[in-house]
């Protein structure tokens, strides 16, 4: 992702992973409308190293040849990075180089964020825009919460991207829980199973990309979803989403999907779901990746 606060995930997420998990679950109804159920459960935790035997290399090709052609070694050095991961253990942390790393990339992600738009590697979220960039915040300043949330939700009906007026108090707690867990990794039901996406927090902005693309492409790789918190108005009792996503690599649904489940994991009261972005962020050997599906399915949101 251009935004490298991003790019600090993949020591953590890598360190985790050696491929991308292919699951399938039986469920009576989708987590979001349009992505059918599936039957069966399987569990793919040693895939073929070779890229072309991962199920969503395809579509991510075009962006990991553009960085063989134009960069071969740099290319190779990543490709051995990631095999060298692929043969650690499984639950093998590498926090104290991820906080490291996050040291360094913080100090840069300003500047990155200004580049990030011009970038080739493509991707959403250059330059963060402000509430008054959206919506008169003027012609609002009388009206109540609630006449605000239905504005907001009016305007963002016909477009073709998702939006939310999520309550000041539940914000709040997705932030003080943010700021000590600031990366997560979320898993996107596909039709031969799930896809995992890194998050990755900047202040009020929550920035994901395809696991895949990390293990690949690193610090290049593109932000392919933007939520954008605008806390302007938490005074009225709200706080502002709307979303930026590459349409080329991310639909609408799937994009409700991932913002879902930043509700659940990051925003749910009982904190059962938060444990496991605890145990990510801060206790990597108790972390499973399974438990994320798991979480899923009992949270009732594939029931």
């Amino acid at each position: 992702m251009q935004d490298t606060n991003m790019a600090a995930g993949l020591a953590l997420v890598c360190s985790r992973f050696r491929g991308l998990l292919s699951v399938r679950v039986p469920a009576a109804r989708a987590l979001v409308p349009g992505l059918g159920p599936v039957q069966t459960r399987t569990f793919a935790l040693d895939p073929d190293p070779d890229l072309d035997q991962n199920p969503f290399y395809s579509k991510y090709r075009e962006k990991i040849r553009d960085l063989r052609s134009s960069d071969p070694q740099e290319y190779k050095a990543r490709m051995e990075r990631c095999s060298n991961l692929k043969q650690e253990r499984v639950g093998r942390s590498k926090q104290e180089e991820f906080i490291k790393l996050m040291d360094t990339t913080q100090e840069r992600a300003e500047s990155s964020r200004a580049e990030s738009s011009s970038s080739p590697s493509g991707g959403v979220g250059g330059r963060h825009k402000t509430l008054d960039s959206i919506l008169n915040t003027d012609l609002v300043k009388d009206k109540t919460g609630v006449e605000i949330s239905q504005i907001w939700t009016q305007y963002f009906s016909n477009k073709d991207t998702i939006s939310a007026a999520i309550p000041t108090e539940t914000f709040q707690l997705m932030q003080s829980r943010a700021q000590t867990c600031p990366t997560f990794v979320f898993a996107l039901p596909r039709s031969d199973g799930y896809e995992f996406f890194v998050g990755q927090w900047s202040g009020p902005h929550l920035h994901f990309t395809s696991l895949i693309n990390l293990q690949t492409l690193g610090e290049s790789a593109p932000c392919q979803l933007l939520l954008c918190h605008y806390t302007e108005l938490k005074d009225k009792g709200l706080v502002l989403m709307n979303a930026e996503r590459d349409q080329r690599a991310m639909g609408v649904h799937e994009a409700q999907c991932l913002a879902n489940q930043v509700q659940l994991f990051y925003g749910s009261r009982d904190g059962r779901a938060f444990q496991l972005v605890e145990a990510f962020n801060h206790n990597s050997k108790e972390f499973k990746h399974m438990d994320v599906i798991a979480e899923l399915e009992q949270s009732g949101a594939l029931a």
